[in-house]
């Protein structure tokens, strides 16, 4: 195959797979269990239940009710909220681009956190500092990670108020005020994240070291540095590409715990929120658009691991 013909066919999957997810969405979050109208309360009459199931279409078959949904979501229409009756699109629209750029500060960290320990633990394997850097990845990793953000904003937030306690984010706050909010929460997020990186990225370095091209590279003069940005470095990011695109998938849609511990108004907080409230468009839309985000970043990290690999390339 060329190298084209891999990415229409990984983008053909992609699509296809979106459509199947959508479905499966869309079946699973209306077959949840209770009844939507419970938004009016227990002393609301049934009369008044029966209203609002007819005002919000619920006693319409589950296809057809699919059918006018992909139309309306394909045109950005995704209803409106059963407990606000504002649009979805403009509510999980701002709460999305909160956790967007929480998610995109955390990852600005999460890079040198998660390469440059296992670089260094893999040029020296077995050494002190090797064994320190896991043994730190290891405490962190057994921690819950409600813990580590409740010790982290403790830390950071009572001991030494650097930062905020609670991120409060308003349409009038500056870029700097706006940064150093997002600063706590992002940094522990990239922290919890990076130890899997770190790990993961270790193995493979150690690994390539030892395979036979690279001891090659190295009978021909090539200095370390070399050896490792320009051989090792590019096929040991391959796996660790994948493992990166499952963590920003996690940033987007899993942070809840972090969110929560900080007050931060993101998109995870507003599903749960929806979940206890059973408020189905915005349980729909989100899990939609959460797992839009999946297939797109496991998308873009197919396409750089063929980007940094021509051996993939060359595959027929």
């Amino acid at each position: 195959m060329t190298f084209v013909r891999l990415i229409l066919a990984r983008l053909l999957a992609s699509v296809l797979t979106m459509l199947l997810v959508s479905v499966v969405v869309f079946v699973a979050v209306q077959g949840l269990p209770g009844d939507a109208a419970g938004i009016l309360g227990r002393e609301a009459s049934e009369v008044a239940r029966e209203r609002l199931r007819e005002e919000l279409n619920l006693d319409a078959p589950v296809v057809q009710r699919y059918a006018q949904w992909t139309v309306a979501a394909l045109k950005g229409d995704f209803g409106n909220s059963f407990a606000t009756r504002k649009p979805v699109g403009d509510f999980l629209g701002a709460r999305l681009a909160n956790t967007l750029a929480l998610a995109g500060l955390a990852f600005l960290f999460y890079i040198p956190l998660s390469i440059l320990p296992a670089i260094a633990q893999a040029r020296r394997p077995d050494s002190v500092v090797d064994r320190l850097i896991t043994v730190i990845t290891v405490v962190i990793l057994s921690t819950p990670e409600f813990l580590s953000a409740t010790l982290l904003l403790f830390a950071f937030a009572v001991i030494w108020p650097v930062f905020p306690p609670m991120v409060q984010l308003t349409d009038t706050m500056s870029w700097g005020a706006y940064i150093h909010a997002l600063l706590l929460p992002s940094a522990t997020l990239a922290l919890l994240l990076a130890t899997y990186g770190v790990r993961l990225l270790r193995e493979s370095l150690i690994a390539i070291y030892t395979s036979d091209f690279v001891r090659m590279a190295e009978f021909k003069g090539l200095s370390d540095r070399r050896v490792l940005w320009r051989h090792v470095l590019p096929n040991a990011l391959i796996p660790w590409m994948n493992a990166t695109a499952l963590n920003i998938a996690f940033m987007i849609g899993g942070v809840v715990v972090v969110e929560k511990v900080f007050a931060f108004p993101g998109f995870g907080s507003a599903l749960v929120d929806a979940l206890q409230l059973r408020d189905l468009p915005v349980i729909t839309a989100g899990v939609m658009v959460a797992a839009v985000i999946f297939i797109m970043v496991n998308l873009m990290a197919d396409i750089g691991a063929l980007i940094a690999n021509p051996r993939l390339r060359s595959q027929r």
